[in-house]
């Protein structure tokens, strides 16, 4: 397993094809700080143009907490005009993880809240155990959801819920969390991060110029009109209807065996200059 820092903050694990992120600034349960929210962005723009990455894993290394939104010490030390030309840095980190190219989960335990929980909804899927607490207080402060929760949070639960819950700054349990559709799977306690690179694993298995287009297709078409969204569909297939990963996958399909994706060697290769490269 390779290991690759970003920062002091970030630390990036390769298991094969699935790349591990990890939020790994314990002493403060992770809040997210400009140098941290810098080597988040850092390390999406490594992941995103890694060809061997086929799918990442958002994981903590906090016990207690997947994190708990934005450094607050750190944000009231700052004047009006520092804030300003603070933001463009806190949301790098946000859209980083929002498009990132492959498929992407977050393991979540513990509290993922206000920031936290944005950096959670900006992933594909969400793998949560039975202590977590997520939700989006900010209102409850004198600000808003500003990591993308306001945009987020409606496309994942509808827009009343999403309301209900941003208006209220309530927090909601794992259970309810489930229930709500906050978060797709809800595992056993200390489940959440082998559960998530199990599923990731799965997800790798499968063709990376498959992987890319369609989460392109999913994300672009996204909230268009149904013929636009076809339209998006159909300028991503095209870009993968004649490649080699679709000639191996039909010919593996047909001798009854598993494919070997034409991009296999040049990704490890590729994963083992990022591992020696450092950060």
């Amino acid at each position: 397993m390779a290991e690759q820092r970003f920062g002091e903050f970030v630390e990036v694990r390769r298991h094969e094809h699935v790349a591990e992120f990890v939020l790994d600034r314990p002493k403060a349960m992770n809040a997210v700080s400009s140098e941290m929210a810098r080597s988040i962005a850092a390390a999406c723009t490594a992941l995103g143009e890694d060809p061997g990455v086929r799918a990442v894993v958002l994981t903590s290394t906090h016990p207690k907490a997947f994190c708990v939104g934005a450094d607050l010490k750190e944000r009231n030390s700052l004047t009006d005009a520092e804030l300003v030309a603070q933001r463009p840095t806190a949301r790098s980190a946000y859209t980083g993880v929002l498009e990132l190219p492959v498929p992407t989960i977050a393991a979540v335990h513990g509290f993922a809240l206000g920031g936290g929980f944005e950096l959670a909804l900006a992933c594909d899927l969400i793998v949560a155990d039975s202590t977590a607490v997520v939700g989006l207080p900010e209102v409850s402060v004198g600000v808003i959801p500003g990591g993308g929760g306001t945009q987020l949070l409606p496309r994942r639960v509808g827009a009343a819920r999403a309301a209900e819950l941003i208006f209220t700054a309530r927090r909601v349990g794992g259970e309810e969390a489930a229930a709500l559709g906050l978060v797709d799977q809800l595992v056993e306690e200390g489940a959440d991060r082998t559960s998530a690179l199990a599923l990731a694993g799965r997800i790798a298995e499968n063709s990376p110029v498959g992987l890319r287009a369609a989460k392109r297709a999913l994300r672009v078409g996204h909230g268009l009109d149904l013929r636009a969204g076809l339209e998006v569909e159909d300028a991503a297939w095209r870009s993968v209807a004649f490649s080699p990963d679709r000639a191996e996958g039909v010919a593996a399909f047909a001798a009854k065996r598993k494919p070997i994706w034409p991009s296999s060697a040049t990704s490890s290769a590729s994963g083992a200059s990022s591992s020696r490269s450092g950060a």
